[in-house]
């Protein structure tokens, strides 16, 4: 593959919802151009996009593929992004990558939850957007109402610059309206526009040449002189529009029977601003100051990496966009991030899995380095004596947990390592080990998210993993002030231990934990300070009521005894721990549980369900707003309610609605509550024990 200067690219992320097409559509404009001598199939489990094992077996896109496509001199690296809401992660690496958005519809079943979520990243991100109504060859199909239907998630004007002739089995082409051609069947043959679509045409026409004019007052002047603008100030009018976000415009095709591909490519050339053409970015120094990366190949070295994965048989692949300067093989770049050097050994343009080695990338281009040692997803390659760290997308929090359980002694060394690797590649995947709990969490997007993770740590590492329902990390505290006494005596023929202790607890609100000393006249000695507070330290580490951390609690040791020769740190450390047991008791011991803000996004004519839902929840509804038919609900909701909140919100809209959570705060457990958890936790403990 030849080089491309940055002005001769163009980075374009295909995005919708799972069945759209993005992959078929892939497969055909790869087939058209030569690429490819036939096309690939979803269910033979052979196209460029999809060649995971886990793609395969499931028939679904789970990560980005990144294809370059060769026309006209120019390349288009398309990136073909996974539909599922469960790997939106994917979708937002993408986005921050690419120039614009393709985004693609169902031309039967119309724009779904896939679509408004991407929809929603994109503008977000200020990434220009063009709709495809795809699939247009389908029975059912029906291009206005899917129009209409868009215009309901849509707050740009959509403008169509194609209308399809016919739908179904009777769709033959479309009419391109900058060149007022129609282009017929799968060779894209030039012909004249039908006769009853003439009307509809000229209407259609009107529209894109007003919407053109209206972006710069030349062209308005131009229009109101002539009544008309040529095909290219067409072009520039509709590019400075979507490019501000007032238009998005709208094409028509039948991917698997590759009609209106050569218009689409030749949109994407004069739409789609190249690289350069994209404001500066604003990155930072090391030590926090501010600096301008304009797209350039005279400019700093800067690479973003927005994507790693773990190849079997080459190792760990980097995929990254050199936003400034030109990368070359064979030579060293900083991590600034990691302060780590990095050897650039080799370097490729990827297609799918294949790999194509270059010599170099050019500013805007996006190519793939494999083996590098500790870079990571965001980070950035540069020069060491010219050090910038890239902004990097900031990803949602995740809404699924589970806890994993190592199947084997030797799966249980390799826990950590990979699942560190797992999250490394994809920024919506955490872990952490709860030890509150004893359980190691794995959280993601969505249980078909964790699924994949899993089945890949055991196809690429070799982890075996089975997963169990997540323990609520309750904690444990007092509502009211408690005291106790108690003696440890124990005499074992030799030297004994003594120890007394006289307790009392308040509670903490603003702390997790205070330990006081009032004794005075030397009951206990001062040097048994240590020993206590170790004591009381361990109990608060394993919970008293039922096994939970213990918090927000003052602890004040006000009087004791002590014997000159029996009084040792290991007999006040066990007295302390049976003390404090005693006062806690006393001290209105409850539960507290975990409660997170929920932003909850749905149809409105599924607000009702989801409220009365809530109610279940035990949930505080905050507030609600609507915006273009959707309804926003937000609530305070026990973490406990929400363990299985992605399927049930799913099952309940139709897959249609969307939510965000973040931790909050602690709250009191309910009394009828807090006796179940206790009562489970009891059993759980004595089934441990057989």
């Amino acid at each position: 593959m030849k080089e491309y200067p940055t002005s001769a690219l163009r980075n374009v992320a295909l995005i919708s919802h799972s069945g759209a097409g993005k992959t078929i559509l892939v497969e055909a404009l790869l087939y058209h151009l030569g690429v490819t001598t036939r096309m690939g199939s979803i269910a033979d489990g052979n196209t460029v996009s999809d060649f995971e094992e886990e793609e395969i077996r499931r028939g679904v896109s789970l990560s980005t593929a990144v294809i370059p496509l060769e026309y006209k001199d120019h390349k288009i690296n398309l990136l073909d992004t996974p539909g599922s809401t469960d790997f939106i992660g994917e979708v937002i690496s993408a986005l921050w990558v690419s120039e614009a958005a393709l985004v693609l519809v169902d031309a039967v079943s119309g724009p779904a939850v896939g679509t408004e979520v991407s929809w929603a990243y994109a503008r977000k991100f200020n990434v220009p957007r063009m709709v495809l109504i795809n699939k247009m060859d389908r029975d059912g199909a029906n291009f206005k109402r899917r129009l209409e239907e868009l215009a309901d998630i849509s707050e740009a004007r959509l403008l169509p610059v194609q209308l399809p002739i016919g739908s179904g089995e009777n769709f033959q082409g479309v009419v391109d309206l900058f060149t007022m051609k129609a282009y017929l069947g799968p060779d894209n043959q030039e012909a004249e526009i039908p006769a009853d679509m003439a009307d509809e045409v000229e209407e259609a026409r009107m529209a894109l040449v007003e919407a053109a004019a209206e972006s710069d007052e030349a062209l308005m002047e131009k229009y109101f002189e002539e009544g008309d603008l040529s095909p290219e100030e067409i072009l520039q009018g509709l590019k400075a529009s979507m490019l501000e976000g007032s238009y998005v415009p709208v094409f028509v095709a039948a991917g698997e029977k590759r009609i209106g591909l050569i218009p689409l490519l030749d949109a994407l050339l004069h739409l789609v601003p190249h690289p350069g053409e994209k404001p500066p970015i604003k990155a930072q120094r090391p030590d926090g100051t501010e600096v301008e990366v304009r797209t350039t190949d005279e400019g700093p070295l800067a690479a973003y990496v927005w994507k790693t994965t773990a190849d079997p048989f080459v190792g760990k692949v980097t995929y990254l966009k050199v936003v400034s300067g030109v990368l070359e093989v064979d030579t060293r770049v900083w991590n600034p991030k990691k302060e780590a050097e990095e050897r650039i050994g080799n370097l490729y343009v990827q297609r799918g899995k294949e790999q194509i080695p270059v010599q170099r990338l050019h500013a805007g281009d996006i190519g793939t380095v494999p083996k590098l040692s500790v870079t990571a997803t965001g980070d950035t390659l540069c020069s060491k004596d010219d050090p910038i760290i890239l902004p990097m997308p900031e990803y949602p929090t995740a809404l699924h947990r589970v806890a994993v359980v190592p199947l084997s002694q030797s799966d249980s060394t390799k826990l950590g390592p990979t699942l560190t690797r797992l999250c490394e590649e994809d920024m919506t995947l955490s872990w952490y080990h709860d030890s509150s709990i004893g359980q190691t969490i794995l959280q993601g997007m969505g249980d078909q998210h964790i699924d994949v993770a899993i089945r890949k740590a055991k196809a690429k590492f070799q982890l075996n993993l089975r997963t169990e329902e997540p323990k609520v990390p309750y904690r444990e505290t007092i509502t009211k002030t408690g005291t106790a006494r108690y003696r440890h005596k124990k005499q074992t023929g030799g030297a004994g231990q003594f120890a007394e202790i006289h307790m009392r607890l308040e509670p903490l609100p603003d702390k997790e934990y205070e330990f006081v000393w009032e004794v005075f006249g030397g009951a206990i000695s001062s040097n048994f300070q240590p020993a206590i507070d170790k004591g009381v330290r361990s109990v608060m580490k394993e919970g008293v009521l039922a096994g939970y951390p213990i918090v927000n609690v003052k602890v004040a040791v006000f009087d004791g005894k002590e014997h000159p020769v029996d009084s040792k740190p290991i007999a006040f450390e066990i007295c302390a721990r049976e003390v404090f047991k005693l006062a806690f008791l006393e001290a209105g011991p409850v539960l507290l549980e975990p409660i997170y803000n929920v932003t909850i996004t749905v149809p409105e004519e599924n607000m009702g369900d989801v409220l009365g839902d809530l109610n279940t929840r035990r949930a505080k509804v905050l507030g609600m707003d609507s915006e273009k038919g959707r309804a926003v609900i937000r609530a305070q909701v026990p973490l406990a309610e929400m363990l299985r909140y992605v399927t049930d919100l799913r099952s309940l809209t139709g897959g249609r609605g969307v939510f965000e959570m973040e931790f909050s705060h602690y709250e009191q457990v309910p009394p009828h509550i807090q006796e179940k958890i206790i009562q489970d936790r009891k059993k759980e403990r004595e089934e441990a024990k057989k």
